[in-house]
């Protein structure tokens, strides 16, 4: 009788930290990205952003692009489109979770019955490799960052007194770098006049609203093919569980020029963004809201263009 009511004790125990694990599990970001990094910069992409009175602690590395890192410089969060859900660990260690919790409404534990005075250093054992198992996926998808340098805030109502690289809205200087292969990329300054800022401002709103009516013709006109292929992936993921993100009243808050630069004919310019917006995710067929993420959000955008050509969205990175 005893044992019985310590096992259904240890049974509980175990279902009420699973189910506290289950609620403080951080739930992936809506939006456009879903909260990560992802995208090119050319030979920048795998050198975080500058900082910025927008986003001081500046941005974070890639965590998945298209573009290969050059030789010794090594990407640790570089992942394939489609590789998102794939994660290192993943399968073995919900397995190793799920046959332990399996084992203990069983009656026999995680390694089998555990009875008389061991009992309770059982179960102390099993709960500490279950918040074990909880603390080594949190560090694995814990964003990893870089330090970085300046830029020059702009809002609404400075926009139209922007000025060149040589102003306080200026871009980076031309630098260098290792880009597929030994050979340096040459690349030089970008002027950024008030019209591509008011470019750079039409695109954010009107990436969220392609995305929220899950425009995929849209989507490609606003962004790269490799952005495409993210927010698709993002998508069909959504279809999937049966919800859709709803945005909407997306309003620029702040923004700064982080950097903009040419190589060859390709022109960059990565902006810090900090921007409103109502952003939910509603079950496709009855419309319950079932999740809510930060209504203020602070991101760095980078933009490319082509001779003869519109700004596109290439990346998006998060701040530090």
């Amino acid at each position: 009788m005893l044992t019985q009511i310590s096992r259904r004790r240890r049974v509980a125990a175990l279902l009420a930290l699973a189910a506290t694990l289950t609620v403080a599990a951080p739930a992936a970001e809506a939006r456009p990205g879903g909260g990560g990094s992802m995208g090119s910069r050319g030979s920048r992409t795998f050198t975080a952003p500058s900082a910025t009175p927008t986003a001081p602690g500046g941005g974070m590395t890639m965590q998945r692009s298209q573009t290969a890192p050059s030789p010794g410089m090594g990407n640790p969060g570089l992942q394939a489109p489609g590789a998102s859900g794939r994660r290192f660990g993943g399968g073995f260690f919900a397995g190793l979770l799920g046959a332990g919790l399996i084992g203990a409404l069983l009656g026999g534990g995680f390694f089998g019955g555990l009875g008389g005075l061991t009992s309770m250093i059982g179960l102390l054992f099993q709960i500490g490799l279950v918040v074990f198992v909880v603390m080594l996926a949190l560090r694995f998808f814990r964003r990893r960052n870089e330090p970085a340098g300046a830029g020059a805030p702009y809002t609404r109502s400075s926009m139209d007194g922007a000025q060149g690289p040589s102003g306080p809205m200026g871009g980076a200087g031309a630098g260098g770098g290792l880009f597929g292969g030994s050979r340096p990329v040459q690349t030089r300054p970008v002027q950024v006049s008030p019209a591509d800022y008011q470019a750079f401002e039409r695109l954010l709103a009107d990436v969220q609203d392609a995305y929220t009516r899950e425009d995929r013709v849209t989507l490609g006109n606003l962004s790269t093919p490799e952005m495409v292929s993210y927010f698709d992936e993002e998508l069909r993921n959504n279809a999937a569980r049966g919800v859709v993100n709803k945005i909407s009243d997306v309003k620029l808050l702040q923004g700064d020029l982080a950097e903009a630069w040419a190589e060859d004919r390709t022109e960059y310019a990565t902006v810090a963004m900090r921007y409103a917006l109502k952003d939910v995710m509603v079950e496709r067929g009855s419309g319950r809201i079932v999740q809510t993420d930060a209504p203020e959000v602070t991101e760095l955008w980078t933009f490319q263009r082509q001779p003869g050509r519109g700004w596109v969205l290439s990346a998006i990175q998060q701040t530090r």
